[in-house]
C-alpha cells in the first residue's frame, strides 16, 4: 500500500516542519515552492518558548538552532533627550527554562529556513522550487495542483504554508482587499552597539512616534527594526538602495538614545515596507484544500508569534491527524472533513485573538505627542507589574501541550 500523498505549497517557515511531522508519521509529503531557492532576506524572528516546544518534537532539531537565547527584556524610553528605564526583567535562559522548558532565541529567517529544509531533505523530502500553485482542482478523493510552469501533481490533501501574499488563499477565497494600518516599518542587522556589548538583551525603545524593537542574532550583531507612522509604503520587505539606506543611516532615529541611533547608523541591508490588515477568514479550507501559519492568520509583527502559531497550527493540525487518521491511510473525504473542522475551530479563536492583540499593541507603542508618548510610558510600567498580562504571557508560553498527544 501506497502512503497517502500530501502536497505543501510553500517552503518558508512552516512548510518543511510540516513535511517533517507528516513523514515521520507515515505520509508523503513533497515541497513546491514559488522561489528559486531559500529567501535570502535579512528578516529576523524571536522563537519562543510555545514554538520551540513544538519544534523539540523532532529529534535534535532544537539544538541546532543558529541563533542566541535573549537574558535580559529591558523597556525603555527617551523623550525630550531625557533617557529612562521603564523595566529590566529577567529572561535568562536558566528562569525560562525553569519555568517554561525553553528559552526566547533570536533568529535570522534565512539560517532557520535552511536549516528546516536540510532537516527535511535528510527525511528523504522532496521540495521543488521554481513551482508556483496557480490552480487546484479537487475530485471526490484527490487535489490535482497545477503550476505556472505548466506542471501538475496530484495529492490526497493539500496544506497552503504559502505565507503573507498566499496563492492558496486566493484560489480557495479570491482576492481580498487589504486596508494600510498606517504604519510602517524600517530595520536591518547591525553590529552590537558599545551600550548593549555584553549583553543579550531584548530591547523595545520607545520614542515620540517611533518604536524599535533590538535583539541579538549573532554574537557580535543586533537585529532592530522601528515603527513608525508615515507615508503607504509597499509591502515587499526588499532591501534599499545604497542612496535610501543612507538616508535612514543619516536621519532623524540616528540619534536616538540607549545604543538605538548607533544601531541605525551602521545598519546593513536596511529593508522599508508598509504594515497591511487582512480581513479574517471566517474558514481555513476548502473540500480537500486547508490553509496553516500566515496564510491562515497574517499578523502585524507586535507580538513576535507569527512562526511560533504557525508551530502550534502544526502540532494540532498533527495531532488530529493522529487522533482520525492513526493508521496514515487514504483519508475520505467525510474523515478529511473532521480533521479539517476539528483544527480550524480550535486555532482560528485562538489566532483571531493573537492577531488583535498585536494590532493593540502596535497602536499602543507608536503614539505622538509628548503627553501621549509619556502616558504610554506609564501605561507600560503598569502593564509589566499586571498579574493579569503576566498570566496572559504565562499562557501564551506554556502551550501548546504539556505532554504531547501527536
Amino acid at each position: 500500500m501506497t502512503n497517502t500523498k500530501v502536497i505543501i505549497v510553500g517552503a518558508g517557515i512552516a512548510g518543511p516542519v510540516l513535511a517533517v511531522f507528516l513523514k515521520t508519521r507515515g505520509y508523503d509529503p513533497i515541497i513546491y515552492e514559488r522561489l528559486p531557492g531559500p529567501a535570502q532576506g535579512g528578516h529576523v524572528f524571536t522563537l519562543q518558548p510555545n514554538g520551540i516546544r513544538v519544534l523539540s518534537l523532532i529529534p535534535e532539531f532544537v539544538e541546532q538552532i543558529p541563533g542566541h537565547p535573549l537574558d535580559r527584556l529591558i523597556q525603555c524610553s527617551c523623550l525630550d533627550g531625557v533617557e529612562d528605564i521603564l523595566a529590566d526583567t529577567d529572561i535568562s535562559p536558566a528562569m525560562m527554562r525553569e519555568r517554561f522548558g525553553f528559552p526566547l532565541i533570536g533568529v535570522r529567517r534565512p539560517e532557520f529556513q535552511q536549516l528546516s529544509i536540510d532537516t527535511a531533505k535528510k527525511h528523504g523530502i522532496e521540495i521543488k522550487w521554481s513551482h508556483q500553485a496557480i490552480e487546484f482542482e479537487q475530485s471526490e478523493d484527490a487535489v490535482e495542483v497545477t503550476f505556472a510552469n505548466g506542471t501538475k501533481d496530484t495529492a490526497s490533501f493539500v496544506v497552503g504554508c504559502d505565507g503573507l501574499h498566499s496563492n492558496t488563499r486566493i484560489a480557495l477565497f479570491g482576492k481580498e482587499k487589504v486596508d494600510f494600518t498606517g504604519m510602517v516599518r524600517v530595520g536591518g542587522v547591525s553590529p552590537t552597539p558599545p551600550v548593549l556589548h555584553g549583553r543579550l538583551a531584548l530591547v523595545n525603545m520607545y520614542g515620540d512616534g517611533r518604536h524599535m524593537i533590538a535583539y541579538p542574532v549573532t554574537e557580535d550583531k543586533y537585529s532592530w527594526a522601528i515603527t513608525t507612522r508615515g507615508a503607504e509604503a509597499k509591502e515587499d520587505w526588499r532591501t534599499q538602495n545604497e542612496e535610501q539606506q543612507n538616508e535612514i543611516r543619516n536621519g532623524p532615529f540616528s540619534t536616538w538614545g540607549f545604543g538605538a541611533g548607533d544601531l541605525v547608523k551602521t545598519g546593513q541591508k536596511i529593508v522599508k515596507y508598509g504594515l497591511y490588515d487582512r480581513p479574517k477568514l471566517e474558514s481555513w479550507f476548502k473540500g480537500r484544500i486547508v490553509l496553516l501559519g500566515d496564510a491562515a492568520h497574517p499578523s502585524s509583527p507586535h507580538l513576535g508569534q507569527g512562526a511560533n502559531q504557525a508551530f502550534e497550527d502544526i502540532y494540532h493540525f498533527m495531532r488530529l491527524l493522529r487522533k482520525h487518521n492513526p493508521s496514515a491511510g487514504q483519508l475520505s473525504t467525510e474523515l478529511l472533513l473532521r480533521v479539517f473542522t476539528d483544527y480550524q475551530d480550535l486555532r482560528l479563536l485562538r489566532t483571531s485573538e493573537l492577531v488583535r492583540g498585536a494590532r493593540q499593541q502596535g497602536e499602543l507603542r507608536v503614539v505622538e505627542g509628548v503627553d501621549a508618548c509619556r502616558a504610554r510610558d506609564e501605561a507600560i510600567r503598569t502593564r509589566l507589574n499586571d498579574d493579569a498580562a503576566w498570566k496572559a504571557r504565562d499562557e501564551m508560553w506554556s502551550g501548546p501541550f504539556t505532554e504531547s498527544e501527536m
